[in-house]
């Protein structure tokens, strides 16, 4: 029994009798009823995550004439969705993914209409950062989805594996969207008109999230009153999130680095072989049956971030391409086994919040990482010298494991 207005209990997957279960563990997951369903919306919400910034790139220089002015409203709006993410988490933790959820996206997208409607009417820039700051309101859905499947799955016979794989499911999710999501979006702009990418994303994140909403049965239990601790007063965690923080700086200086190294329209292509590298990687390893240490993930991902530092050197785009799908390959494994760890050290009633917490740090990160590597592609003697900053941020992140003892904590873990 459950209390009314709650989301009814996700049920046992039903079988045939003498069926076998699928072999492959992807298959497995989608076997439980309603996966398929809340799966399907959340990718059609996560998908704009990786068009909207690129669309109001587009629109705002097209329309002012100032790359500089569209990247500091991004960068607006990227700190207020920081400030204000792990509240609304909180608040979808208490109440319920689909009472949260639909209204704050409903916010949200009124919020990038807004910003479209001055954008076009070339009104006074501070109207640009005002309304900016609207969107801040969009739920982070890819840790929603997360926290379904830790509910689903947590009374599983193999609930440690399966867990695995629908992390690793959901980074390559992650990936395959902003690889695609940032394609999409020029296209429609280029193709069409510049406010074309926003209309179409904000139609797509709308419908994606009342699907996702709708699907009652698989929502995790609310927690009206919290008894468990704040996230971030969990042991380990303040450690793991500065590892985050610094890991985010990897990808935000890689992006930069790259759009100035190539600075031109193969810039998109070349930058994309990363995310593929990355969802193939995530693919792969969970459908392994054992997962990696977060020490030793870092460790592969410094190491192969110097390959797109080395390929710059030799001056050649194809050497640059391989190398960034090379690199790529580290980055789901990581992903996967530092959002596991996130979900062992954050307690079960604030799921959700302690998730976008990492996700903040993850994106507070990339922030950080995007002005570093700027500043060299503009300042340093070449713009080779930027793929430093990459480098140097993923050595950081491993250095920051290894001294919090984030990996030790992992191990007693598992035990």
């Amino acid at each position: 029994a459950h209390s009314p207005g709650s989301p009814a209990p996700a049920r046992a997957p039903r079988r045939t009798p003498g069926a076998a279960a699928p072999v492959n563990p992807y298959l497995r997951l989608f076997t439980l009823p309603g996966a398929r369903a809340f799966t399907l919306g959340n990718l059609l919400a996560r998908l704009p995550m990786g068009m909207f910034g690129v669309s109001a790139v587009i629109l705002i220089a097209e329309t002012y004439g100032s790359y500089a002015l569209a990247g500091a409203v991004g960068a607006a709006g990227l700190f207020a969705g920081a400030l204000t993410a792990p509240w609304i988490a909180r608040l979808v933790d208490r109440y319920g993914q689909a009472r949260i959820a639909v209204p704050a996206t409903v916010h949200a997208v009124l919020g990038r209409l807004v910003l479209l409607l001055c954008a076009s009417a070339q009104a006074p820039a501070w109207t640009l950062f005002a309304t900016t700051a609207l969107t801040a309101t969009a739920p982070n859905t890819g840790g929603m989805s997360r926290a379904r499947w830790a509910h689903l799955l947590k009374d599983a016979p193999d609930a440690k594996a399966a867990l695995h794989t629908a992390n690793a499911f959901e980074q390559a999710a992650d990936e395959l969207c902003f690889m695609l999501g940032p394609v999409l979006a020029a296209f429609l702009c280029s193709a069409l008109f510049p406010g074309a990418g926003t209309l179409v994303a904000a139609a797509l994140f709308l419908t994606g999230v009342l699907l996702f909403a709708a699907q009652r049965s698989t929502e995790p239990p609310v927690a009206p009153r919290t008894t468990g601790r704040s996230p971030l007063r969990a042991p380990g965690m303040p450690a793991l999130l500065a590892v985050f923080l610094a890991t985010g700086a990897v990808f935000g200086a890689m992006e930069i680095v790259t759009l100035a190294y190539v600075d031109g329209p193969a810039a998109g292509p070349v930058l994309a072989l990363q995310a593929a590298g990355s969802c193939a990687a995530g693919l792969a390893y969970g459908r392994a049956r054992r997962s990696a240490r977060l020490p030793g993930c870092l460790a592969a991902m410094a190491a192969l971030m110097a390959l797109p530092l080395l390929a710059a050197l030799t001056g050649s785009l194809l050497a640059l391409a391989g190398a960034l799908l090379l690199a790529g390959l580290t980055i789901a494994p990581t992903m996967v086994t530092g959002m596991t760890l996130v979900q062992r050290l954050t307690p079960p009633d604030r799921l959700n919040e302690g998730m976008t917490l990492a996700v903040t740090a993850l994106l507070g990160g990339v922030a950080a990482g995007s002005a570093l590597g700027g500043w060299l592609s503009e300042h340093a003697p070449t713009t080779t010298c930027g793929y430093l900053a990459p480098v140097t941020a993923a050595t950081l992140a491993l250095l920051l494991c290894l001294a919090t003892g984030v990996g030790r904590r992992e191990r007693e873990r598992k035990r």
